[in-house]
Parts: structure tokens; C-alpha cells; sequence
């Protein structure tokens, strides 16, 4: 049941993180928005150690370090594959790889899951097929490309999931810094390549850093600190669950991410929900509680 409420909040946690990097990204490169955010990530992350400790073994870095790379060239490769094909159907489908890959990784490990437990995870991934789907007026045809591209995002968002499950139960929040360092100092660099490929930048300031409006800065700061939280959630929930379910569950929970996102889209930007979105919210809490039930 605990395993189930941290899988849920992270979700919606990492929705809410997605939607303020999204208004972000329309004034800043959507790359620059990332590494910043998850440099600013550090900062609540480093202020748990005191709190729940981090232990930094062998097992924890190594975990670490698998995280921020896959999770660097998940974001990466979905920035790619939303700028080649329709978001309506690249988005959900970067979702579904999200959600299925350590779900097929458990089951290949062993895992055995229940009939209940089994019916709530395909509710659940339908979920996910129907909240991530959006409107796209882009005209942009489904290519060969396009398709890898998000599937191959999609799995590495599953593999962070991989990498948390896989941290020793000691770590602490070792694992998650590990990780953020790494996916910082990644998406830095590529933030620094693409300004440098387009061209000479105004510099401002006494740091020679471009001057961003506050309503950016708060939203990026915002998105970071969410983010981590997120993140913290989801290894909790792989950690305080006690049977093999554990993993796929939390897996397809966390996929449910663009809840979220879209509920703020509905509250904030006053974007409508669409029936088949709509459909997909209850889907999903339909199968939360399956998931708490099985």
C-alpha cells in the first residue's frame, strides 16, 4: 500500500515538474531548462543527507551513475523525437516504453504477478496511452526514426527506474545524488554545445550569464526542486515495498506522470482536458487502487 502511495505521488510530482520546465522552455532552450534544473535539484537533495543519511558504496555509485546517464539520454532523445513526429502519438508511446520496460525486465527476472495485480497494470498502461495523449496541429508524419527515437527515450526513462530499484537499501540518498550529478554535468555540456553551434550570445550581468525574467527563474528552480523530490519518492517506493511486484508496479505508477502535467495545463493555463484524457485520469486511479488491492 505505502509502496502504491509514493509511486502515485511521484507521478504527480514529476507532472508538476514537467509542467513548469514546459513553461520554462518557452522562453528558454528546452535543454538549458533540464541541465538547470537538475543542477538546482542538488540543492534538496543534498539538504536529506542529514535526514535519511547517504551511504556511498560501490553499489550505490555504480547505480547512481546508470541513472544520470540513462535518464540525460531519455530527455535527449524525447527532445529529439517530439522535433521529428507528432507529439500526440511519439509522447504517449515514449510513456508506454517508460512504464513496460522494467515491467518486462521483472517478469524476465522471475516476477510472478497476480491475476488482480496483472488486469490493474494493463488498466494502468491504458492509463497512461490515454492521459499522454494530446492535440498536434504540427501536420508532422510518424516516421521509422521517430518512432525508435521515443521508444528508445521511453526505455531510458524505464531504465532510471531500473537503476533506483537496483540501489542497495543503505544508500540513502547517495544514489540520487550520484545520479544528478552526473545527469547535470551531461545536459550541461550539450547546453553549452548547442549555444555555442548557434551562435555569439549577449552576455549581462556580473556572472556574463543571460539575464532570465523572474517568472523563468522560479518556474526552472521550481522544476528542479520537484524533481528531486520525485525521484526521491519513486526509490522509496521500490524500497519499502516487500514482494517482487514491487518493481513493475511502482514502474507503470510513475509512467502515469502526465496527470500531473495536464490537470496544472487545465488549472493554470486554463487548457481543456479532453474526454479521452479525461477518461485516462479515472483509468488510472481505477488502476491505483487495483494495484493497492492485488
Amino acid at each position: 500500500m505505502l509502496s502504491v502511495l509514493l509511486g502515485l505521488t511521484g507521478a504527480v510530482v514529476y507532472g508538476a515538474a514537467d509542467f513548469l520546465g514546459g513553461l520554462a522552455a518557452r522562453r528558454v532552450r528546452a535543454v538549458v531548462v533540464a541541465a538547470a534544473a537538475a543542477a538546482v535539484g542538488l540543492v534538496p537533495l543534498g539538504a536529506g543527507v542529514p535526514l535519511v543519511g547517504a551511504t556511498f558504496s560501490t553499489g550505490a555509485v555504480v547505480a547512481g551513475t546508470a541513472a544520470g546517464v540513462s535518464g540525460s539520454v531519455a530527455v535527449l532523445l524525447l527532445y529529439r523525437a517530439l522535433a521529428v513526429g507528432p507529439m500526440s502519438v511519439l509522447s504517449p508511446l515514449t510513456a508506454v516504453f517508460a512504464a513496460l520496460t522494467p515491467v518486462v525486465v521483472a517478469l524476465l527476472g522471475g516476477t510472478v504477478l497476480s491475476f488482480a495485480a496483472s488486469v490493474a497494470l494493463v488498466v494502468a498502461v491504458l492509463a497512461v496511452v490515454l492521459v499522454a495523449a494530446v492535440r498536434d496541429s504540427s501536420g508532422a508524419r510518424v516516421t521509422a526514426v521517430g518512432v525508435a527515437t521515443a521508444a528508445v527515450a521511453g526505455c531510458g526513462f524505464g531504465g532510471i527506474v531500473l537503476a533506483y530499484d537496483a540501489a542497495p537499501g543503505d544508500a540513502g540518498v547517495a544514489t540520487l545524488l550520484v545520479g544528478r550529478v552526473v545527469q547535470t554535468v551531461l545536459l550541461g555540456a550539450v547546453a553549452v554545445a548547442v549555444a555555442a553551434r548557434s551562435g555569439p550570445v549577449r552576455w549581462r550581468g556580473p556572472f556574463r550569464w543571460p539575464r532570465w525574467s523572474r517568472p523563468t527563474v522560479v518556474a526552472v528552480v521550481a522544476c528542479g526542486v520537484l524533481d528531486a523530490l520525485a525521484n526521491a519518492c519513486i526509490q522509496a517506493a521500490l524500497h519499502v515495498g516487500s514482494g517482487d511486484a514491487t518493481l513493475p508496479v511502482v514502474s507503470v505508477l510513475n509512467a502515469l506522470y502526465p496527470i500531473g502535467t495536464v490537470v496544472l495545463a487545465g488549472v493554470v493555463l486554463r487548457e481543456r482536458l479532453t474526454a479521452v484524457q479525461w477518461t485516462g485520469i479515472v483509468l488510472a486511479f481505477v488502476a491505483a487502487v487495483g494495484l493497492a488491492l492485488a
